[in-house]
Order: C-alpha cells, then sequence, then structure tokens
C-alpha cells in the first residue's frame, strides 16, 4: 500500500469529503488531508479553522493527518512522500475539471498518480458552496456535515 495525499480547500469540510477520507484510510497506509491556504474564492473559515473542523470529523482514524499546505499539489504530496495524490470524483461536471487537472500533476510530476474516488452516492449533490448558501438561508444542513460543523457555520452566520 501506499501513501496518499488528499488536497482542497475543504470550506467546510462535508460528508463526500468525510467519506473520501475515511474510504481511503483502508486503501491506503496513511492519508494525509491537505487543507490549501489560499485558494482563489472567498473563504468562510481561515486555514486553521478549516483543518481543526476537518480533523474532528476524522477523531479515532489514526492513519489519516490534517495538515495545511500552500503550492501546488504534486510539490506538496512529495514533501509528504505520497506516491498519490486522492480526489473525490462526483458525477458530471467534476470529471472533466478533475481530469485536467491530473492531466497537468502528471506533467509536473510523472512519478505520482492521481486515484480519483467516487464520492458515495449520497454525497453527489454536495457541494460546500451549495451548503454555504443553503445555510445562509435557514435551511437544515444537518444530513449534510457533521453535527460540529453544522454549529460552526450556523455560529459563522
Amino acid at each position: 500500500m501506499a501513501k496518499a495525499f488528499y488536497p482542497g480547500s475543504f470550506d467546510p469540510a462535508h460528508n463526500g469529503h468525510i467519506d473520501v477520507a475515511k474510504r481511503a484510510s483502508r486503501l491506503f497506509d496513511q492519508v494525509v488531508v491537505g487543507v490549501y491556504q489560499a485558494p482563489p474564492k472567498v473563504l468562510m473559515f481561515d486555514t486553521e479553522e478549516r483543518v481543526e473542523l476537518f480533523q474532528e470529523s476524522l477523531k479515532g482514524i489514526d492513519n489519516v493527518e490534517v495538515v495545511e499546505f500552500t503550492g501546488l499539489a504534486p510539490t506538496v504530496a512529495r514533501e509528504v512522500g505520497a506516491e498519490v495524490i486522492l480526489r473525490g470524483l462526483r458525477a458530471g461536471f467534476d470529471f472533466e475539471q478533475e481530469f485536467e487537472m491530473a492531466l497537468m500533476w502528471r506533467n509536473l510530476a510523472p512519478d505520482i498518480d492521481v486515484v480519483c474516488m467516487m464520492t458515495a452516492l449520497e454525497h453527489q449533490f454536495i457541494y460546500s458552496s451549495r451548503i454555504k448558501e443553503v445555510a445562509r438561508l435557514g435551511a437544515n444542513i444537518d444530513n449534510l456535515v457533521p453535527p460540529h460543523i453544522a454549529a460552526a457555520l450556523k455560529e459563522r452566520l
């Protein structure tokens, strides 16, 4: 087995992200979840908060570590000793976007494989941006994120 690097902005981490990390923990010796410090979007939670929220979601899973990172995912994957960059893949739009990114990463780091894991059917429609949007409008998000993340969102809004 190998070590995987699972990068993303995770603002916030939702049940789809958490499911991918948990399933990956059964496939890889170690999974390093990388919370990107400076994604090109407006964030609700700062990097430290996003790391803490994801860590809390993965409590008790010893072979998963959550860290913050900056820079290119292939560079960071090498730095943490990962042979694989892991991506969650929803139906439709995600494939094209992830395919293009995987090709770029393979160009930058041919020694690092990109592995896409299909999200579970019940998580196919979950997007962090949509969760924030419906939470702002007062909708119940308890089935989309763990309780501590729902509480953090409600507090922030």
